[in-house]
């Protein structure tokens, strides 16, 4: 091998190592995912302590500080309540509400 096709080959086998160090954004940092379960943790303590909202249908998620709530709920009072309850939680900065309000049965 001549020493320019080791040069290439040395740059393009570093340039790959180093490719794939790179943090994309849709990577948290362990601080931020250590923040994140907190905050989650929290949330679905404040859920499960209300008699407003049955928490038991009602999943918790949370990025970079931005609480996601899904599942069930009984009605849209308990669906707003729940995200008045989640705002109030310290470090939540914003919250997606994808809850739906369970369907009376059909007979």
């Amino acid at each position: 091998m001549n020493v320019r096709t080791l040069l290439v080959a040395g740059i393009i086998g570093t340039a790959t190592v180093m490719g794939g160090c790179a943090a994309t954004r849709t990577q948290e940092s362990a601080g931020e995912y250590a923040s994140d379960a907190a905050i989650t943790a929290k949330v679905k303590a404040a859920l499960v302590a209300t008699k407003d909202v049955s928490a038991l249908d009602i999943n918790v998620e949370t990025f970079r500080r931005t609480v996601q709530l899904s599942g069930f709920v009984d009605s849209q009072a308990q669906a707003t309540r729940a995200v008045e309850i989640t705002r109030g939680v310290d470090g939540v900065q914003s919250v997606r509400n994808d809850l739906r309000v369970k369907s009376a049965p059909t007979r």
